[in-house]
């Protein structure tokens, strides 16, 4: 039994990186370490999912980590504002990424296209009251800093290498192109909701319509996985919402509610956080097709 697991455990399954091959290495080690058998086994599944995930989302960690600690330790009346500064590191970041092959080129093109999306209704929000970037910067475009696009291109970076890095492929995926009207639906309801009936009730279910049968699955070291993708969502939404708090924490932005000291955002835009995650996972479609998963006989 244990020689079989440690066989197993040899033969990782999808190793594309330096980095991940490391880890594959590095894992039946740490699984003869923890005495072996089936609990050692769940360990170092586990261990390895937790490891994936903070690799895919090392551009929204370092991120996250520049505004926090820019916040605390960014010098007064330094010669570069601290957003102008959070802009270039960003920008640094994303090459870095490129040049390191932890990103595709392809990929990229898809995250620029999110930034664009994003930074666009960005300008929209704050000129509508949604929320404030309350330090001055050069680098920005009406009330919004360049900087903040960056934070959009995270969550399309994240989505992008974590369907690359787990091998996602689906069954019971909606068409495409229905998926992709969806996502322009759900944009479009960003900016008329001033004016007009807020749909974000239909949206959600559409949501339910499009991705309530569809089952995600991944691989994490040696086995196969599975969970319904519309979970999937709520999940990396809630995780965003989180971040988003850390965010606002550090006055990198803030909301009306926020103008008299730092306030817990509503957990109420987790909801928005789902669409516009969604936005960006339709976004990265285009370049990592969704694959079917094949059926059990098949494999």
């Amino acid at each position: 039994m244990r020689l079989d697991l440690v066989r197993r455990l040899a033969r990782p399954a999808n190793a594309a990186s330096r980095t991940e091959r490391t880890l594959h290495r590095t894992l039946p080690y740490i699984y003869r370490r923890l005495g072996g058998g089936v609990l050692a086994c769940a360990a170092v599944e586990f261990l390895a999912f937790g490891v994936k995930q903070a690799y895919a989302c090392i551009y929204g960690a370092l991120l996250l980590a520049l505004i926090l600690a820019t916040r605390f330790w960014y010098p007064d009346g330094a010669a570069l504002a601290r957003y102008d500064f959070l802009f270039l590191a960003a920008l640094a970041i994303q090459v870095w990424l490129l040049a390191a092959r932890f990103e595709t080129l392809d990929e990229a093109k898809v995250i620029l296209i999110f930034h664009v999306v994003g930074t666009a209704m960005e300008v929209f929000k704050t000129a509508a009251g949604s929320w404030v970037y309350p330090e001055e910067s050069f680098f920005r475009i009406g009330g919004v800093p360049l900087f903040s696009g960056f934070m959009y291109a995270a969550v399309g970076s994240y989505l992008a290498r974590v369907s690359r890095i787990f091998d996602f492929a689906y069954s019971h995926y909606p068409p495409l192109w229905t998926t992709w009207l969806f996502a322009l639906a759900i944009y479009v309801n960003f900016f008329t909701h001033h004016y007009t009936i807020d749909i974000r009730l239909g949206l959600f279910a559409a949501l339910f319509l499009l991705y309530g049968r569809t089952w995600v699955h991944y691989s994490v070291y040696r086995y196969r996985h599975r969970m319904p993708l519309v979970l999937g969502f709520f999940l990396v939404a809630l995780f965003i919402w989180l971040a988003e708090n850390i965010g606002t924490f550090a006055r990198a932005w803030s909301y009306p509610d926020q103008a008299n000291g730092w306030t817990l955002v509503s957990i109420a835009k987790l909801n928005a956080w789902v669409l516009l995650m969604i936005i960006s996972f339709v976004l990265v479609s285009l370049v990592n097709r969704p694959r079917r998963e094949p059926a059990a006989a098949d494999r």
